[in-house]
């Protein structure tokens, strides 16, 4: 009663080899691996946006670009540093986003401070709309990547930072640093 019959075994193979991605990769012996993380390439990112916001939640959205703005973005050329996303009746764009032309693209090139598209769910748009309608809230760009040949962007819902929050959080950075070379230090004494 303990063991399974034959026709269980079959059962329970035909099944692995239904949930790992085929029975002849089954059958070959293939190793089961783990599904692996989508690679990511970074093509820009808002260092600044951190210092000047406190970032309360973050959304990632399909970009719209034509093919010069994809050839300068994977030759690493982009700045976010005053991008910022905002909604259009039932659309989202981002702004001063600055992407510059493309050399080689010659009179096919785009506009390099043009609004671009986002793309994102209705129900997500709706709620950023109602959110940002508050005072003091905005939608920033953080980072502008590729998600499996997709380009992507980062967003984070944000509040500005007054000036002596900026010195706090900068002092407390400080600290940790100081912390972390005395203690560096203390594990590595003679």
């Amino acid at each position: 009663m303990g063991e399974s019959s034959i026709g269980d075994r079959g059962a329970q193979a035909a099944l692995l080899a239904a949930s790992a991605g085929g029975y002849d990769r089954w059958f070959a012996g293939a190793s089961l691996k783990k599904k692996e993380k989508p690679s990511e390439r970074v093509a820009a990112t808002n260092r600044a946006a951190s210092y000047n916001y406190h970032l309360l939640e973050r959304f990632e959205a399909g970009l719209v670009l034509v093919g010069t703005e994809v050839k300068s973005l994977r030759a690493g050329q982009a700045s976010l540093r005053d991008a910022y996303a905002e909604v259009r009746g039932t659309e989202l764009w981002l702004v001063n986003s600055h992407i510059p032309e493309y050399q080689p693209g010659g009179p096919f090139n785009h506009q390099p401070l043009r609004p671009r598209k986002l793309l994102l769910h209705r129900r997500e748009i709706d709620k950023l709309a109602g959110k940002t309608q508050v005072k003091g809230m905005t939608l920033v760009a953080l980072r502008i990547y590729f998600r499996n040949g997709k380009a992507k962007c980062e967003l984070a819902l944000a509040r500005g930072k007054k000036q002596h929050d900026r010195r706090q959080a900068e002092r407390d950075r400080e600290a940790r640093r100081e912390a972390a070379a005395a203690m560096y230090k203390y594990r590595h004494r003679p």
